[in-house]
């Protein structure tokens, strides 16, 4: 059994790590953490999420109290604001815990991109180096020996999952940039969300059009432009993305799922349409991400779908933990 701390257990995804970890039969749950200043500290985690009522009890901690009583981890999720991850991640590490990330803090490489998009200058090169980028899909090799997983964005996860095959086998078009159209609920925004987030105020609208902190994160990882348009929609939880892309000359509708299927057919979270557009509906509270293709001549479009909280989120580091430690992959999940 694994001692596991999650940090930030009362958010959204917090909530669904705590779920989904219960019930796993390598884990222990031994403290859940909040921030210092939150309202939650000494609650029962069933009395901030009472889906949990009967089936986890734990009380929230500070997590600086934690620290300073130094208790004693083998495994650590964060799923916190960046800034929060980005002064505890270090902490952890050299305590000797596998560490799992669901904020933006490790994922990229260049740490330029973090004083543009995150607004702050990172200092952790060391660890931006070693930290391994959990796409459990693509990246399964490098999971297995990490001791710091960086857990992609959910809109990069349904983008890059989308788009991936395409770019691996060279037959996008390199003339045209693929352009990304993607529906997210408001969960998304987190429960600190702001009066425009708030879901009587949201009706659907395109957000942070060319500068959306998850764009250079897709580009970094997929090594190939996009243009990255977000919407927030009127719906609580959920990601549905629209890729369209040009291809080369003389690829067919079967071809696309030829490939698609060799490249996902041994990926249990992975779920293929043939001549059926996935819906939304199909993924929400599932650890699933649906993929669907519609093909006229060159011009292929990629409808993906996924939960943002599960396998945008929490289930998707689950994933990378179950590889990590060489359980089945979808144990506790499905």
């Amino acid at each position: 059994m694994l001692k596991t701390l999650i940090v930030g257990a009362s958010g959204y995804s917090g909530i669904e790590l705590v779920f989904y970890l219960n019930r796993h039969k390598n884990v222990n749950i031994t403290s859940l953490a909040v921030s210092k200043n939150s309202k939650d500290i000494g609650k029962c985690i069933s009395d901030v999420a009472p889906q949990l009522k009967g089936i986890i009890n734990i009380r929230l901690q500070s997590i600086t109290d934690i620290i300073v009583n130094n208790e004693d981890f083998d495994v650590v999720f964060f799923a916190t604001d960046h800034f929060v991850s980005y002064d505890l991640v270090p902490l952890f590490i050299s305590r000797g815990c596998v560490v799992f990330d669901l904020s933006g803090s490790f994922r990229m490489k260049n740490s330029n991109i973090y004083t543009e998009y995150y607004g702050f200058v990172h200092h952790h090169l060391d660890l931006l180096e070693k930290s391994v980028y959990g796409l459990p899909e693509w990246n399964a090799k490098k999971i297995k020996h990490a001791q710091l997983l960086a857990i992609p964005g959910c809109y990069p996860t349904c983008i890059q999952l989308g788009l991936k095959p395409l770019v691996i086998k060279k037959l996008l078009c390199s003339e045209h940039i693929p352009v990304v159209n993607a529906i997210s609920g408001v969960s998304g925004a987190g429960k600190k969300s702001n009066f425009n987030n708030n879901f009587c105020e949201v009706s659907l609208h395109p957000y942070n059009i060319f500068i959306h902190r998850h764009s250079p994160e897709i580009m970094e990882h997929l090594k190939i432009p996009i243009i990255f348009i977000p919407h927030i929609g009127a719906f609580s939880r959920g990601i549905l993305a629209t890729i369209t892309c040009r291809l080369k000359t003389n690829i067919s509708y079967l071809n696309i799922i030829k490939i698609f299927d060799e490249v996902y057919q041994s990926k249990p979270c992975i779920r293929l349409y043939n001549n059926v557009i996935p819906k939304l509906k199909s993924v929400i509270r599932s650890p699933f991400c649906d993929i669907g293709f519609a093909l006229n001549n060159q011009y292929l479009v990629i409808v993906v779908t996924e939960d943002n909280l599960l396998k945008g989120a929490a289930t998707q580091a689950i994933q990378c933990f179950n590889i990590r430690f060489g359980f089945f992959e979808t144990e506790s999940l499905i």
